[in-house]
């Protein structure tokens, strides 16, 4: 899996509980995928041993993890 510097120093520093295949489960099979003006990806997928959506942002190359976290505002709604 690539990660960004920042997912890296900051994002696992601050949530040390992610799991890297929770990760790579929403990159590979996201309930949905929205493209932010910047350029980068927001993927989201259910992490049943989580209990929540995890939202994944990558880069603008789809595959670069950025930022992840526990989404408390997704609904799961149609694309």
């Amino acid at each position: 899996m690539k990660t960004s510097r920042y997912f890296e120093e900051q994002v696992l520093r601050k949530r040390p509980y992610l799991q890297p295949e929770w990760i790579e489960s929403v990159l590979r099979a996201p309930a949905r995928r929205e493209y932010q003006p910047d350029g980068r990806v927001r993927h989201w997928g259910h992490i049943p041993t989580l209990g929540r959506w995890l939202r994944v942002v990558t880069l603008e190359d789809g595959e670069t993890v950025h930022n992840a976290f526990p989404d408390r505002d997704f609904e799961e709604l149609a694309p």
